[in-house]
């Protein structure tokens, strides 16, 4: 219901008995609360605010904002809890288990399929056809989805776990946990019953050595095939095939006792997407088990992805977020963070960086570093491959924003203020424009007449009552230069930002310090994606001079890198030939020493 933005209409404070009512009603609605739950959900003198909105479907919602934070939403007169307020009362429903990479497929939409439930050893809970149910990830009893029951609990088990099961509504990372602080799931522990199972699992498995861990469990329920997940038809989970291999590394290593080819033959029987996404897994686990350090943080996403997931590709293969289920490193990121292993934030606007990384997660614990993969090979690939294959160099495109003042202008084509447009849309607009209004000039076709449209929008006071006609060459310079500049980056594996202005360039300058000595100043490396202790590194190595990263001036969360000489030369080879950046975003390579035979 949420997956995609939705509208707000209205947005009022509800006053003393309005609160009252809706005391009454999310009363009745959930028994299990107390009179002590209830005052703190719905408080006397708090703010509590009601939004009405209409989802991307038409739909008429009602919101209840308590602390910033939607705590009830209401459709057709039908209250439901958010994710918020299951946070803090998580038994407030019954709750049915997935597995973390299914999360990313409810949040975009899609409803909860059988096969995608896992069956706990006590048995699922006991629910009817339309009873509101909360949806929770194996390890943590914190809900994250919200959803109606499409059949019993007996309906589920006689179908063999097979169809759709919920009908989801909202989740945690939709439209309608966005609208409130965004705050991420607690970890919540499991049940008494699940964890004592687990506990008993691993028992079994350190007194019986080799055997296999199905024995501990003969009952068929209990085990779900992640390979046949999926939430709608023809949707699958293949994500969840990295999670299964980290699973089996854990738990069934020692008592797997299948051949090379059984192996091959299993990985081959996955579909390219399963088997990329099994990929995306082992190279992740791997760079961060062997590759980066405490040290590195905060490591830009792109540099963790080309400079050590890369090198962590096993020969013959290639990593390709495109073919995978993610289709986005950003997308593969949440949900690796959604599983408390690591942490993103954007630390400038447009880029992220790996902040945090939980070292001593069970998953990052437990991976096995594959067979080829020595420790000293590993080191050297990472320091080739930060030269080599690390970077991607973004993908840069101007675009324009429509200004108040070229309202007239645009408005006939559809377009209001702050529609973004591209160049060759603006003109095809203006082309557009002139011929519907016959504004060719007759005798002159390379001239177009000026009307009062184009005279307001395009011409100074001072030119109105002189310039009748304009080239058209001159006609969509002036149209480019009045619209308000805006420019899109798309890195590597992420979504493309829109930023206002036009994108800085990489500035290079001379700076003279203490005893005459020259050092060469290099800024604004992070808008394109750049590392910049790792360009530091690199430079270093190449000249054989000190380098150092210090907070620039006069920019927020942003550093340069200073190295002492003048070492224009070496940058320049670096961002032209190795990076493959345009000359135009990079600023000062006219400062080089010249080259010449000293007399």
């Amino acid at each position: 219901m949420f997956a995609r933005a939705f509208r707000v209409r209205a947005n009022t404070n509800i006053k003393g008995s309005d609160r009252r009512k809706l005391r009454s009603d999310v009363a009745a609605a959930f028994p299990t609360l107390s009179t002590e739950q209830l005052a703190e959900l719905i408080p006397n003198k708090e703010e509590l605010n009601v939004i009405k909105i209409n989802s991307h479907k038409g739909e008429a919602v009602t919101v209840y904002v308590n602390h910033r934070n939607p705590i009830l939403f209401e459709v057709e007169k039908v209250l439901y809890p958010t994710v918020y307020t299951l946070w803090v009362y998580p038994d407030l429903l019954p709750a049915f288990a997935t597995w973390p990479p299914v999360l990313q497929k409810l949040a975009g939409g899609a409803d909860l399929m059988l096969p995608g439930v896992v069956v706990p050893s006590s048995g699922l809970p006991r629910v009817q056809r339309g009873t509101l149910c909360a949806v929770t990830l194996l390890g943590n009893r914190a809900p994250v989805a919200v959803g109606v029951a499409t059949m019993s609990t007996e309906e589920m088990l006689a179908a063999g776990m097979k169809g759709k099961g919920f009908a989801v509504l909202h989740t945690h990372l939709d439209h309608l946990w966005e609208y409130g602080d965004k705050s991420s799931p607690p970890t919540l522990a499991p049940l008494v019953t699940d964890s004592a199972a687990k506990e008993s699992t691993g028992d079994e498995q350190e007194l019986q050595g080799k055997e296999p861990v199905s024995s501990c469990s003969p009952e068929p329920e209990q085990h779900v095939d992640i390979r046949d997940l999926s939430l709608k038809d023809g949707d699958t989970c293949a994500e969840l095939l990295g999670q299964e291999e980290l699973h089996e590394n854990r738990a069934a290593e020692p008592a797997e006792d299948a051949s090379t080819e059984d192996q091959q033959e299993a990985e081959d029987s996955r579909t390219p997407q399963e088997q990329m996404d099994a990929l995306f897994n082992q190279c992740f686990f791997h760079a961060l088990k062997c590759k980066v350090k405490k040290s590195d943080l905060p490591l830009l996403t792109s540099t963790f992805l080309g400079s050590h997931m890369f090198s962590c590709c096993p020969a013959g293969k290639q990593l390709d977020i495109k073919k995978s289920s993610y289709k986005k490193f950003s997308k593969f990121l949440q949900c690796m963070q959604h599983q408390k292993i690591l942490q993103v934030k954007e630390l400038n606007k447009g880029v992220e960086s790996i902040v945090e990384v939980d070292w001593k997660h069970p998953d990052i614990k437990a991976f096995a570093v594959p067979e080829g993969f020595s420790s000293a090979s590993a080191a050297q690939d990472s320091k080739s491959e930060d030269r080599e294959q690390v970077y991607h160099a973004p993908e840069i495109t101007p675009l324009y924003g429509v200004s108040t003042k070229m309202i007239p202008l645009f408005q006939e084509s559809g377009h209001r203020k702050g529609s973004i447009l591209s160049s060759s849309e603006v003109r095809n607009i203006i082309i557009n424009y002139v011929k519907s209004n016959e504004l060719v000039d007759e005798t002159n076709k390379n001239f177009v007449k000026v009307n009062a449209i184009l005279c307001d929008c395009l011409l100074d006071k001072s030119e109105q009552d002189e310039i009748s006609h304009l080239k058209w060459d001159e006609l969509l310079s002036r149209c480019l230069e009045r619209l308000q500049p805006l420019h899109q980056v798309t890195f590597f594996g992420q979504e493309p930002v829109v930023r206002k202005g036009n994108i800085e360039p990489i500035d290079i300058s001379i700076a003279q310090r203490s005893s005459n000595k020259k050092v060469t100043v290099i800024k604004n490396l992070e808008l394109y994606g750049l590392d910049p202790q790792c360009v530091a590194n690199t430079l270093q190595q190449k000249v054989q001079a000190s380098a150092t990263i210090t907070p620039a001036p006069g920019a927020k969360d942003r550093v340069q890198v200073q190295i002492q000489g003048n070492q224009i030369h070496h940058l320049a080879k670096m961002l032209l030939e190795e990076y493959q950046l345009p000359r135009k975003y990079i600023q000062g390579l006219e400062k080089a020493p010249k080259l010449g035979r000293k007399k």
